[in-house]
């Protein structure tokens, strides 16, 4: 859950803390560009680009997760939804280094294309491999893991943490840590019963 739901979770909420630092840094680096300041009209549709582009990747990824997860199999392709999520982490957190708001605006779109893999595979997953007496306990550790999410987001956002001008890049670049975390630990997971036996045709896997 930490690095399926979670990701969803965690990318909506942390949005949010550093909504004003962002603008201020569009407002800049047009200037920077073009020589005159950017109208507010102007600033508020990039900001909209930034914050809703996220569904569009989410609408890629969750409409490509039936397909990734029957060809190379639920666990395989929870670990693909790294991909995008690395990348986004990257062009976000390098955005104001690079001088380029449109970076944030491809991160999140990346973002999203993890946040719908992520979420869907997820409770596939999940209810594929857990025991049938656990099932529904397993099931909902989608809707808690998509709170705790929000939750880390809405801390990582304060002050007190990376909800300053200075840190606000890092902030947006934490969704790598998930990611990297199931790197490294979702390679020692099995597949799935279910696609071991109908989709790879290989009951004694299964078994």
């Amino acid at each position: 859950g930490i690095t399926g739901a979670f990701q969803y979770g965690l990318q909506v909420s942390i949005i949010n803390s550093p909504a004003e630092y962002i603008k201020t840094f569009i407002r800049e680096t047009w200037l920077k560009r073009y020589g005159s300041s950017p109208s507010a009209e102007m600033i508020t549709l990039m900001w909209s680009f930034i914050v809703s582009i996220y569904s569009i990747g989410g609408l890629l990824g969750s409409s490509s997760a039936g397909y990734l997860s029957v060809r190379f199999g639920r666990k395989k392709a929870m670990l693909f939804a790294n991909i995008p999520a690395l990348l986004g982490a990257a062009l976000m957190g390098l955005s104001r280094l690079c001088g380029s708001f449109e970076m944030i605006i491809a991160g999140r779109l990346f973002s999203g294309v993890c946040g719908g893999l992520a979420l869907n595979i997820h409770i596939m997953y999940a209810g594929e491999c857990a025991p049938r007496k656990l099932r529904g306990l397993i099931a909902i550790t989608a809707s808690t893991s998509i709170a705790a999410g929000k939750f880390v987001g809405f801390a990582l956002g304060l002050r007190e943490v990376l909800g300053v001008e200075a840190l606000w890049p890092l902030l947006l670049a934490a969704n790598a840590i998930p990611a990297l975390v199931q790197l490294l630990i979702l390679p020692f997971f099995p597949d799935s019963p279910r696609y071991l036996l109908i989709d790879k045709k290989d009951k004694e896997g299964c078994i």
